[in-house]
Parts: C-alpha cells; sequence; structure tokens
C-alpha cells in the first residue's frame, strides 16, 4: 500500500485496495485545504494533519464496532472539533477509468468565472471547468490529492430520461488519456447512485470531507 494518500488512491482505482485487516491507516493531509476519512472494505485511511497518536487512540476508545469506528459520529465529531473544520455527509466514493473520443452527449462549455457551479466548486477543487448541456451541468476539477473529480446536476424538468447518466459518462471523455475520475453521491441519494454507477463507476469505499470553515479560492494550497 502507498504511503500518501494520492498512492493509496491511484492504488485503489486499478482495484488494489489496503489489507481487510480491519485496521487504519493514518496519512499526512494532502494539502491544507484537504482532510479526511475514507473507508474501504475492512481497512480505513485518515488523511490529516493531527498527531496520528491522538487518532489511534480515539479509536481504541470508540464504544463501537471497531470496523465502524472511523465513520462513527463521535470521532467524526472529535475530529472535527480538533480541527475546527465542518462536514455536509458521507459519500459513496466512486471512480470510473477514462474514456477514448468525444462524448455523444453535446456540451457547451461555461467560461463565466461567476457561474454559481463553477464559484461553488473552486472552494473543494482547483482548475475548474464547467460545461452546461440542455438540462444539466457538469463540472470537472482537481479535487482531494489532485484526483479528477466530477459532479453533474440535472435540472428538475429533466430528470427521469436518462441524463445524469449521460453527463457522468460524458465527464469520462474529458479527461486526460488514462487518468482515473472519480465521483462522490450521497449515501442516500440513490437516484445519483445509479446513475453514476450505470454510466460505469465502480464503488470503492465511503469517504467523508472535512472543510476549512471559511471559503477556500482555487490555487490557494500549501
Amino acid at each position: 500500500m502507498g504511503q500518501t494518500l494520492g498512492e493509496i488512491l491511484d492504488e485503489a482505482a486499478c482495484g488494489r485496495f489496503p489489507e481487510a485487516d480491519g485496521g487504519t491507516t493514518v496519512v499526512r493531509a494532502p494539502n491544507a485545504r484537504d482532510t479526511g476519512v475514507i473507508a474501504f472494505t475492512a481497512h480505513s485511511v485518515v488523511f490529516t494533519d493531527e498527531d496520528p497518536e491522538w487518532v489511534y487512540a480515539l479509536l481504541d476508545g470508540a464504544d463501537c464496532d471497531a470496523l465502524a469506528a472511523t465513520m462513527h459520529p463521535r470521532f467524526l465529531t472529535a475530529l472535527l472539533d480538533r480541527t475546527g473544520r465542518v462536514t455536509d455527509t458521507i459519500d459513496l466514493l466512486t471512480v470510473a477509468t477514462w474514456l477514448p473520443g468525444a462524448a455523444e452527449t453535446e456540451l457547451r462549455e461555461v467560461t463565466d468565472p461567476v457561474h454559481p457551479r463553477a464559484v461553488s466548486a473552486r472552494r473543494r477543487r482547483d482548475g475548474v471547468r464547467v460545461w452546461e448541456a440542455d438540462g444539466g451541468v457538469l463540472v470537472l476539477g482537481r479535487g482531494v490529492a489532485d484526483r479528477w473529480e466530477v459532479a453533474v446536476e440535472v435540472d428538475e424538468g429533466a430528470r427521469h430520461r436518462g441524463l445524469g447518466r449521460e453527463l457522468a459518462v460524458a465527464a469520462r471523455h474529458l479527461v486526460p488519456p488514462g487518468e482515473p475520475l472519480w465521483s462522490q453521491q450521497a449515501a442516500g441519494n440513490a437516484r445519483s447512485i445509479r446513475a453514476f454507477q450505470a454510466a460505469g463507476y465502480r464503488p470503492v469505499g465511503s469517504e467523508v470531507l472535512l472543510h476549512p470553515g471559511g471559503p477556500w479560492r482555487e490555487g490557494a494550497r500549501s
């Protein structure tokens, strides 16, 4: 298993996961923006600049199944309190491979820097680009550990027609050749999960990201 979060993610994208030994690996946060937890099958990775011994002691004292400790609300709350960060939800983490050629879905790139989706995405990703399709939006950028990440949004009136799946497939044509493409779906958003899996994205684990309390500007890396 790699020693950095980026190496671990690269291995996972190729189907090589941490050993399912019930353990937890603590690695340094890849930058000042990204802190969090990824739970693979029977092995978790915590990426933070906090003292690893503090993390392990907190997990050892968790009053729950050891396999669930890193995603337990008490552990996450303690990590949030110690780092002064905020979070939204626990996501399903998925990954897909690059596809050659042009996307079949007609896309129009948005160059407006204050487009609402661009502004929102730049708080969590670098190099953000936004495309619009009839009834939907596709956002692409470099996220956690510099991985390529995609998010899509479908207008209410355009739902139930397969557009979410089409946009998720289109994104696979937009990343550089050979690069994996990651996406997160909230565990309760069954519609999004179905769309991304139908578009060829494979589940690799669960993820919770801890964000800085204030806005994050594009390019402000440590």
